[in-house]
This record gives structure tokens, C-alpha cells and sequence, in this order.
């Protein structure tokens, strides 16, 4: 066991240099931003038209990461997806990929509802905290900090108040 660890460290790309079949469903599902297995589970769907059925999946399972063997519809699906890929023409955002991963949402309106709940939240919080704070004093001199309530403000001696509210002594 311990070998096998040296040896995967020393040599990190060994296996995809043993088998390259299997090295073109990573790079795939690299692409598309998804596990290997979910990628074959996609490739059974686009050639047989329909989803793995589960007496298949613990098969596949086996084949594919023990067996070391990559069925002939995922490296022509997993060739198709390096091909778009290549060319600029792969949308790895797209549902169709993500089907069997739970996690992915592409709901436009989903974004939305956050930006309007992070919004709304950001105006409750300032508007309460100037209402808290214009609640707080008594009559103030202007709505915003600093708060110089009228009695306190700073007067020029003439009666005047400074706009700043700077004390000048005579």
C-alpha cells in the first residue's frame, strides 16, 4: 500500500498515461463542471434515450472505476463534448448537463428574489437606523450625523449658529 502511494506521488499522471479513455471522461466532465459518473449516467441518456436504470448503475460503477473500461457510447459522448469545447460552442451552464446534480440551479428568477431580498434588507437596516437615531434625539439640527440638537448647537454670540458648528470665541 505504501508503495502505491510513492508511486502515485512520484508520478502523478501515471494512470491517465496507463489509460487514456478514462482521461478523456475527466477532461469532459472537467468541462462541464460535473463528476465522471454523472457524465457516463448523461452519456447513457443521450444514446440509449433513456435514464440508467439502477440493476445498471452498481455494473457501470464497477466497469468504469475498478475494470478501468469506458463503454463506446460515453467516449463518443465525452468526444463530442471536448469538440464543442474546442470549438467555443459548449455551454457547460446549460440544465441539460446538470440533470442529475442537485446542487446546480440556473433559475434566472431564483437570482432575482436574492438581489431584491439582499436590497430590501440593506434599506431596512440604513432607513431603521436613521429613524432609530432621529428617534433617539431630541429636535435636532439636520437628519444626518452629526447630531447638534438645537440647544446645544454651537451660537457665534450674535445669535447666529455656525453652519459647521464651530465654537468661535471672542
Amino acid at each position: 500500500m505504501f508503495w502505491n502511494l510513492w508511486n502515485t506521488l512520484i508520478r502523478p499522471d501515471k494512470e491517465e498515461l496507463q489509460n487514456p479513455e478514462k482521461t478523456v471522461v475527466a477532461r469532459a466532465a472537467n468541462h462541464l463542471q460535473i463528476g465522471e459518473f454523472q457524465l457516463l449516467q448523461l452519456a447513457y441518456r443521450e444514446w440509449h434515450s433513456k435514464d440508467l436504470p439502477l440493476d445498471q448503475v452498481d455494473m457501470l460503477f464497477h466497469t468504469y472505476m475498478i475494470d478501468d473500461q469506458v463503454p463506446h457510447w460515453a467516449q463518443h459522448y465525452c468526444h463530442q463534448i471536448l469538440r464543442l469545447a474546442e470549438t467555443n460552442r459548449l455551454d457547460a451552464n446549460a440544465p441539460r448537463y446538470h440533470r442529475f446534480d442537485h446542487e446546480f440551479r440556473s433559475d434566472e428568477h431564483g437570482r432575482i428574489r436574492q438581489f431584491v431580498f439582499a436590497t430590501s434588507c440593506v434599506l431596512l437596516f440604513v432607513g431603521g437606523g436613521i429613524l432609530l437615531a432621529d428617534r433617539t434625539t431630541n429636535q435636532t439640527t439636520a437628519l444626518f450625523p452629526p447630531y447638534f440638537e438645537n440647544d446645544q448647537s454651537a451660537n457665534s454670540g450674535d445669535g447666529r449658529v455656525d453652519p459647521v458648528g464651530i465654537v468661535r470665541l471672542p
